[in-house]
């Protein structure tokens, strides 16, 4: 199989041994992405609802570097520290997918990387 490693500045350096997404012949594979201001490096503070806009933001940027957009997302992972924070992070996330979203599962886990409140992962299909 032969796979391409997609990566642009606009969003976060990875922080371990992994590329900010995989492209193969059929789909793009975005690691897990957290609020990390990719300008400052720098985690966003803010509330669970800015820190959703970040990693929205985040995959977003991945996309367009693979040549894909939101539009061609087909599956979604996200991950919560706490499943009170469901509702703010659903509302968000449902504006970056209006028509069509693609499928998706919510885990609440005990702890993310940097300790943050909220991690996306996503597959796109080329």
């Amino acid at each position: 199989m032969a796979k391409t490693i997609v990566y642009t500045k606009n969003a976060p350096e990875p922080i371990g041994p992994y590329s900010q997404a995989v492209k193969t012949k059929r789909n793009l594979y975005i690691s897990g992405q957290i609020p990390i201001d990719p300008v400052t490096g720098e985690l966003v503070k803010g509330s669970i609802k800015d820190q959703t806009h970040q990693v929205m933001k985040n995959i977003s940027a991945i996309l367009y570097a693979g040549k894909l957009s939101l539009n061609d997302v087909v599956k979604c992972s996200i991950f919560v520290k706490d499943m009170n924070d469901f509702a703010d992070v659903n509302e968000i996330y449902g504006k970056y997918f209006q028509n069509d979203p693609p499928a998706r599962e919510t885990v609440e886990v005990s702890r993310l990387p940097k300790d943050v409140s909220v991690e996306i992962s996503c597959i796109a299909e080329i």
